[in-house]
């Protein structure tokens, strides 16, 4: 018999998710998740609910920094209004997913359009335990992150930044970048208008 000198070793991996404990997790506390979660399912998860101004002072209610002229359209989820912040004249798309489990900063003038994820949470799977790790999001003024774009934790998207439709932003751009693909590169820079 031979010896099979081809094969790899793997090294063993362990996996236990009922080793999992995120209780020292908690931004809010269970009275301001449960009232979020009705607010949010009524004014933000449907399409029946078209005004503008209303939303705005609901997430204000919830402790979230909004500018003036924030449009956020139909079927928004937004995990903690307590941790975000969107600039003035900044619009949300349908279907947009922030997921901020760490501060999310939109400045002024951004456009976030339909179906992206600002994802600010990830999981450790180097530990068996699988920790939860979370990390902030910052937009600077005047980007745009284009339809099915993701933004993940520790990410600044720098003034003027293009994030073309599908892509996915694992590092830090330049300002005035265009970026697109998986993971998303730079392109080109962003033509400046008067």
């Amino acid at each position: 018999m031979t010896e099979n000198t081809n094969s790899t070793i793997l090294p063993k991996i362990t996996v236990d998710l009922s080793s999992y404990n995120n209780e020292s997790y908690n931004p809010t506390g269970k009275l301001y998740s449960t009232l979020w979660y009705f607010v949010s399912l009524v004014f933000f998860q449907n399409g029946w609910f078209p005004f503008y101004s209303l939303k705005r002072v609901l997430l204000r209610l919830f402790s979230a920094k909004i500018g003036r002229g924030v449009i956020i359209k139909p079927f928004v989820k937004i995990k903690y209004p307590k941790l975000l912040q969107i600039g003035d004249y900044s619009w949300i798309g349908e279907q947009v997913w922030i997921d901020n489990l760490a501060v999310v900063e939109i400045a002024a003038h951004c456009c976030i359009s339909q179906g992206a994820l600002l994802l600010c949470g990830n999981h450790d799977y180097k530990k068996s335990t699988f920790d939860l790790s979370v990390s902030p999001i910052k937009i600077k003024m005047g980007s745009w992150l284009g339809a099915r774009t993701t933004v993940t934790g520790g990410i600044v998207v720098e003034k003027y930044t293009v994030l073309l439709t599908g892509s996915t932003l694992h590092n830090s751009t330049q300002p005035y970048g265009i970026y697109r693909g998986l993971p998303a590169v730079w392109v080109r820079k962003r033509a400046i208008y008067s």
